[in-house]
């Protein structure tokens, strides 16, 4: 995702209304986020913290 993409994140819960499929799908997503990571490459969680705490 190009920097500055916004992306919304729910909790995982009793109300899943993933079937198998689409379950699997999101897990293929995953898998090759994953595979794609380069070590150092990203934004540590800390600043994505303070970026959070500063914009709310």
């Amino acid at each position: 995702m190009p920097d500055g993409t916004e992306v919304e994140l729910i909790p995982a819960d009793d109300l899943d209304t993933l079937d198998l499929a689409e379950r699997a799908r999101v897990h293929g997503f995953l898998t090759a986020s994953i595979a794609a990571h380069v070590p150092g490459a990203g934004v540590a969680a800390s600043e994505v913290l303070a970026r959070l705490r500063a914009k709310h």
